[in-house]
């Protein structure tokens, strides 16, 4: 049988990937229409608290993991070497950081509910368990992207939501006379998800047919390894979010000085805007995914880093730019198809809002599929730098522009779209010169330096 192409192999996997997180993303999107209609807003919102101390979590304990993991992974296979002591390795150590974070939310609930005013304890416990759940996914999710296979992950999600629906409304409709009972159930739903998850990953694991019999051990990994190649990855995912967290409280607080509409404008921008233009960027996570195995790999099956990069960009901008015009040009029928009940003024700002923001769903798209070939290549702390400056620049901005009551919420959209650009920018120049090779340099001569000038830091390092 003739095998595929490096592109073919590339794209195959960037669609799967793609695929299933956008149908995943549909499926939880439907999941809150009937959600609403039998635990109501209420409900909703009870459901909404408990979630921001579980996402903080899942920063230390699962998020890059599946990329930083997957270049590590590419790169053992790639010289021919087993990646099962790799494996062992992160399993152990990650299902370590996710028990300790599961003991923390759990022993931490009751004084997280008080705080919150709410009756949350039994939410808090119930959603605990996922945090060791999903660190474990996380792994298996790496390791199989690692080896350029990703239908586990595209099936896993879709299988996740799956669950979550089936077990979330039908518990929903159980206690549906007892909310609080009922968002307890439903915070259960998704542990329940991710334990059927984990055995899902776990089975496609033990399918693999007999991957490491020909192979070499290789050399021993050690948790520092690992934790280094993590670390900047969860730094720099968790950077987003924390800019989020100072946005919600810097923004509403500048918009108090001259409107008394606030809260409502910051929710139209980071529970409307945002949620539309990150609707591409989650197609384009399946380049992202897809990138690290091809680059990762490159040098040891005779390719160019550099062409793999800029191939991989290509595909996200492919994507990312025609959805941004049409996110431009089609705004209102947009926004008016996902925030059905928004009316007049504020379904009008909306809209202006998604103009505003549509060309980030571009940087984001290519700063998202950059910094995974930076992961890739074993230089994650170069995406994290991009985006430490980009906040750096961005929180500044914001108070500027806000503050200017003819830009009012607009000017978060502008201060956004300018750190992105930063941060995109940034990251295509580092990937440029991290593949920049001398002038008669071949690709395997530029790989030989490179290795052995990071052997004897290394050394010096040790």
């Amino acid at each position: 049988m003739k095998k595929k192409s490096g592109k073919g192999s590339f794209l195959k996997g960037a669609a799967i990937i793609a695929g299933g997180g956008f149908l995943a993303k549909i499926i939880g999107a439907v999941y809150r229409i009937p959600l609403t209609n039998l635990i109501g807003g209420y409900g909703l919102g009870l459901y909404q608290m408990v979630y921001p101390f579980y996402c903080l979590l899942l920063t230390v304990s699962a998020t890059g993991i599946p990329s930083s993991i997957a270049s590590l992974t590419a790169e053992r296979v790639s010289r021919g070497e087993s990646d099962q002591p790799l494996l062992k390795t992160s399993l152990k150590l990650f299902l370590t950081i996710g028990f300790f974070g599961t003991l923390l939310m759990a022993g931490l609930a009751p004084l997280l509910a008080k705080a919150q005013g709410e009756r949350l304890t039994g939410g808090y416990i119930a959603l605990a368990p996922s945090v060791l759940l999903v660190s474990a996914i996380s792994v298996f999710r790496g390791w199989f992207q690692g080896r350029n296979r990703m239908t586990p992950t595209a099936v896993s999600e879709i299988l996740e939501q799956v669950v979550k629906v089936g077990f979330g409304l039908l518990f929903a409709y159980l206690y549906r006379g007892n909310t609080l009972k009922a968002v307890v159930f439903l915070l259960l739903a998704v542990s329940i998800s991710e334990l059927i998850a984990l055995f899902f990953m776990w089975i496609c694991y033990r399918r693999v047919p007999a991957p490491f019999e020909n192979l070499k051990d290789g050399s021993r990994v050690g948790v520092k390894r690992i934790l280094k190649r993590s670390i900047p990855v969860a730094f720099n995912s968790g950077l987003i979010p924390l800019s989020g967290l100072i946005d919600s409280v810097l923004i509403v607080r500048l918009l108090e000085k001259y409107t008394s509409e606030a809260v409502a404008l910051y929710g139209l921008f980071a529970g409307g805007a945002v949620t539309v233009i990150n609707l591409p960027v989650s197609i384009c996570y399946g380049v992202a995914a897809a990138s690290i195995p091809a680059v990762g790999s490159a040098k040891a099956k005779g390719g160019s880093r550099r062409k793999r990069v800029m191939f991989s960009l290509l595909v996200t901008l492919m994507i990312a730019i025609p959805s941004a015009i049409g996110l431009f040009l089609f705004a209102e029928p947009a926004v008016g198809i996902i925030f059905r009940s928004l009316k007049g003024g504020e379904k009008q700002t909306l809209v202006e809002l998604v103009k505003t923001f549509a060309v980030s769903a571009v940087f984001l798209s290519g700063l998202q599929t950059l910094s995974a070939c930076l992961t890739a290549q074993g230089k994650p702390q170069y995406a994290a730098l991009s985006m430490t400056i980009a906040v750096a620049v961005r929180i500044p901005l914001t108070v500027w522009l806000v503050k200017n009551p003819k830009l009012n919420i607009f000017g978060a959209a502008i201060a956004t779209n300018v750190s992105y650009l930063l941060a995109f920018a940034l990251d295509l120049l580092y990937n440029l010169l991290i593949t920049k090779k001398k002038k008669g340099e071949s690709e395997d001569d530029h790989g030989s330096r490179t290795r052995r000038g990071r052997r004897g830091f290394d050394e010096k390092g040790a």
